[in-house]
């Protein structure tokens, strides 16, 4: 992806070396991950497993980061400032007007309104502060353990979370969050998975602008479809399980992420991703 010399977003908050008190979700690298992964990875509800209130940051030592840290700090920042653009534009044209996220950059745990995580939750957005959190050490875990590599497979991640403050600003966040104790489990999940989806398709509208203001390079989408595979359900359940259970999946199938992710890369808009009332998936 293009966008060394281009300027980040403001909306950038850095809590990186600050250490949050009281219990956090670990379990530490990918084996930690997992465990959590169909719950909260790119997205799903945080706030239904995260941890309480605990306590608030604590000073600790001055963190240093690596040269090549800052400069996936200062990449995701490009691709905030990226969905910030697109999104403004794409909501202005539905006669709307674009609210912007906040991204939270952490190491080890943080403190979000949704409750504390640990890395090992991975990325995820929080509808009560609108802010998507990312420990940047998650970029080495979609190389190494997902084979994911490339910047553009972290651009996926990024624009995922936006796809969810998206769905947050458009009310469907709260419609799902609301019908969780009218339904089932497994059709709570059923649920779980066409937002996810959703979202997969979201960050493929953006993907798709990004292609147009002449943003992408050669082998960037395949990244992208790579890393949507990579976290399908049914993938991650059959590496840590070694088999796959339909009825407990929560974000799609790997198939079903490449395909919406791929729907609206093609599309570019908001008119063609209502997962909810696609008769299949």
């Amino acid at each position: 992806m293009k966008w060394k010399g281009r300027a980040g977003s403001k909306n950038v908050e850095d809590r990186r070396g600050r250490g949050v008190g009281g219990p956090v979700l670990a379990g530490g690298g990918i084996g930690g991950l997992l465990i959590v992964l169909l719950i909260t990875f790119l997205g799903g509800d945080p706030g239904a497993i995260l941890g309480g209130e605990g306590g608030g940051d604590s000073s600790s030592e001055p963190y240093v980061a690596s040269e090549r840290e800052e400069e996936l700090a200062d990449f995701v920042s490009v691709v905030l400032a990226d969905t910030e653009e697109v999104w403004a534009e794409v909501f202005a044209e539905e006669g709307m007007e674009y609210v912007e996220p906040t991204l939270v950059l952490f190491s080890e745990s943080v403190q979000s309104a949704c409750g504390m995580a640990g890395a090992a939750t991975g990325p995820f957005y929080c509808p009560a502060d609108s802010k998507l959190y990312i420990d940047l050490s998650f970029h080495d875990e979609l190389e190494r353990q997902f084979n994911a590599p490339g910047d553009f497979a972290m651009a996926y991640v990024v624009a995922h979370e936006v796809g969810h403050h998206v769905q947050n600003l458009l009310g469907v966040l709260g419609d799902v969050q609301q019908a969780r104790n009218q339904l089932s489990e497994t059709e709570y999940n059923q649920l779980q998975v066409r937002l996810e989806l959703q979202a997969d398709y979201l960050s493929g509208v953006w993907a798709h602008h990004a292609q147009g203001m002449g943003y992408l390079e050669e082998g960037d989408l395949e990244e992208a479809l790579t890393a949507a595979s990579a976290v399908g359900d049914d993938t991650i359940q059959k590496r840590t399980r070694g088999y796959a259970v339909p009825e407990s999946f929560t974000h799609g199938t790997s198939e079903q992420r490449k395909e919406w992710f791929y729907k609206g890369f093609q599309a570019g808009d908001l008119n063609s991703g209502n997962t909810f009332d696609a008769p299949e998936l």
